[in-house]
């Protein structure tokens, strides 16, 4: 399946990701080809098949919710680029 350069524009500013100019052709034919190995489905015969959210059983999905030690603030926010006021400060959303 063919996709533009704007389609691959499109779904970088949607995504929120920086698409190097070089590597916007490469994107293209990898999105295209993702596009084409779903379409495949749409020509199965899956009117038998039950929806499923996991190809395959969950078992023990959930842990016990028990108290347990946490890192403290200080290594927590060892690694963190800017953080404000002892907390992670991150982009507004808007």
């Amino acid at each position: 399946m063919s996709i533009s350069r704007e389609d691959v524009l499109h779904v970088a500013a949607l995504a929120r990701l920086e698409i190097p100019e070089e590597e916007v052709d490469r994107m293209r034919t990898e999105l295209g080809a993702i596009l084409e190995a779903v379409g495949k489905v749409s020509e199965l015969d899956l009117s038998e098949v039950e929806p499923t959210s996991h190809p395959l059983d969950l078992v023990n999905e959930w842990a016990e919710d028990e108290p347990r030690p946490s890192l403290p603030q200080q290594e927590a926010l060892a690694n963190a680029p800017d953080p404000e006021e002892g907390a992670f400060r991150v982009p507004a959303v808007g």
